[in-house]
């Protein structure tokens, strides 16, 4: 094998660099304009997307503090070795999360740099008139030809006039269309389908503003959680809420002022069949909204029908009850009394609760309480809930003594007790039994430490009528958003774009036509897509017919 005629002798990889040679550097200018171009790549753009989706998959997987802050502490309890180690990664707050903003503001920063310089592009195009016509049109994809004899023209029809005439049509069909003249006769060059790449900008602009809006949204808005029991009220003041989640730019003006009155909870269940008896078939909460100097609004909230009221969106999450509880102490004084919402265990409603009583004497009380909505027995002895709705409902408590840590200022789990420094003093191991109570009933504490009472709503419960006895409470889950709005408004830009760039073809068409020597006119039409086009030679086709047509006599 021959070597080069400039081959030096030793000039291999392991001879010593010529210091004569310098290779080029980039710089930092050079790196920076290298990685700009690399991220405004499409390529890496649709790589973003997919990691976004991909990014967005743990926040289905795992309670988000946004949306769900008593199912993260749940998860927390459930498992007190992985939890925080998921906390560390920011598993529970995805959304919100350094990992998720990143890939976030990438996408955004991509999408940018492909958007703009294509824009700048096709603004040029757009000002730019159909290319020259081919000198063989023979050569492309599509092409026919025709020759019209003397006689059968109309008279005065020349190669201008037919080139004038097939322009005049290109164009009432939304042709852009220039004429040329040349050596082998005069032609129209006509173009169309610019607003396939139209739409395709605007699909991708619709993106960036989707991400600007739902950016927006998440850092001016806030969400938070509401459990209101029946009769009473809900303020829309950062206070009230069970637990709120602010935007990064969220201020205390964005709180409008109304307030919230839950009138009435119906549930309906199943009757009628027996494999699905007793499933959830309606929920209905009936409400009051008032706003500052305004009469009260009936309203509604179901699940899937939000209620849309001060700037809010009012979504009903959950539900169960909230047995009415009065405690008194050891000295007959009222120290607790209150409805406390009770947590559903299963689709029948046993439902757990907490009281705690810190102003009792002469000790502090607490109870851990389990609610029956229809209680039945088990083969065990056990008590369980055999129907969601109340026809035999049952309270019972194990019932606590001692110091219930409230005065060292740690917050503690409304939901939860932790008895490792109280005296059990009722049910468990305690040799006494459980308390147990309907209704409208009342038991003694043993060691004379007071009384309870299971105050009943229903003036017919004497009668044997459970229905209204116990109070229901709802779960709202409170959103603010400004930017739902304009998100809806960017989606639907981005649909109709992205049908208007995969149905609108992009193709060229020419019209030349040549005079013979005998005074025949020879007229050839070609068209050329831009991608694929399946319906091209069917245009083309239809477009020489009806020239032809109306150049005849």
């Amino acid at each position: 094998m021959s070597r080069p005629f400039d081959h030096v002798e030793g000039s291999g990889p392991t001879a010593p660099p010529d210091p004569t040679v310098t290779q080029p550097k980039l710089g930092f200018v050079g790196y920076v304009r290298f990685f700009w171009r690399q991220l405004t790549s499409m390529r890496t753009a649709i790589v973003l997307l997919l990691l976004l989706a991909i990014a967005a998959i743990p926040g289905s997987m795992w309670p988000q503090r946004s949306s769900d802050p008593n199912g993260v502490l749940q998860f927390f309890a459930n498992n007190p070795t992985l939890a925080p180690v998921l906390d560390r990664i920011q598993l529970f707050d995805v959304y919100t999360s350094v990992w998720f903003s990143a890939i976030y503001l990438l996408l955004f920063l991509s999408l940018i740099g492909c958007v703009l310089p294509r824009t700048m592009h096709h603004l040029r195009a757009l000002r730019t008139k159909p290319p020259r016509t081919p000198v063989r049109l023979e050569r492309l994809a599509v092409f026919q030809s025709t020759t019209l004899g003397a006689g059968d023209v109309a008279e005065g029809t020349d190669a201008a006039a037919a080139v004038e005439a097939a322009r005049a049509q290109l164009r009432a069909s939304g042709y852009r269309v220039a004429l040329f003249d040349g050596a082998k006769g005069i032609s129209v060059s006509a173009e169309r389908g610019y607003l396939r790449e139209t739409g395709n900008l605007v699909f991708h602009t619709a993106l960036i503003g989707v991400l600007i809006a739902v950016g927006f949204g998440g850092g001016v808005g806030y969400t938070g959680q509401k459990v209101i029991v029946e009769g009473q009220s809900f303020v829309n003041i950062k206070g009230a809420y069970d637990s709120f989640t602010p935007g990064r730019f969220f201020t205390d003006d964005s709180l409008q002022p109304y307030r919230l009155t839950l009138d009435r909870f119906e549930p309906k269940y199943e009757e009628e069949s027996i494999r699905a008896y007793g499933a959830p078939i309606d929920y209905t909460a009936h409400v009051t909204a008032f706003t500052p100097g305004q009469e009260g609004i009936d309203a509604v909230i179901k699940v899937n029908e939000p209620l849309d009221f001060g700037g809010n969106e009012l979504y009903l999450l959950g539900n169960g009850y909230a047995p009415t509880i009065t405690v008194r102490d050891g000295k007959g004084n009222v120290a607790f009394s209150g409805s406390v919402p009770f947590l559903p265990q299963d689709a029948n409603l046993t439902s757990t609760g907490v009281v705690r009583v810190p102003d009792a004497l002469p000790e502090q009380l607490a109870f851990l309480g389990f609610f029956y909505p229809t209680a039945g027995e088990l083969t065990t002895g056990a008590l369980t809930s055999i129907h969601p709705d109340l026809r035999n409902p049952v309270l019972t408590l194990f019932a606590y003594s001692g110091d219930l840590g409230l005065d060292n200022g740690v917050p503690q789990n409304v939901y939860a007790l932790d008895p490792t420094d109280l005296t059990q003093i009722a049910g468990g191991a305690s040799g006494a039994d459980a308390l147990e109570l309907r209704p409208g009933q009342t038991v003694d504490l043993p060691n004379d430490l007071g009384t309870v009472t299971l105050e009943s709503a229903s003036p017919n419960a004497a009668e044997g009528d459970w229905s209204h006895s116990v109070p229901r409470f709802v779960s709202l889950d409170i959103h603010h958003d400004p930017s739902q709005a304009w998100v809806l408004l960017f989606v639907v830009l981005a649909v109709l774009g992205l049908l208007t760039s995969l149905f609108i073809p992009r193709r060229r068409v020419w019209v030349k036509a040549v005079e013979g020597a005998d005074g025949d006119l020879r007229l050839e039409y070609a068209g050329l897509a831009r991608g694929e086009d399946p319906g091209l030679e069917a245009a083309i086709a239809a477009i020489a017919e009806r020239h032809a047509q109306g150049l005849k006599a």
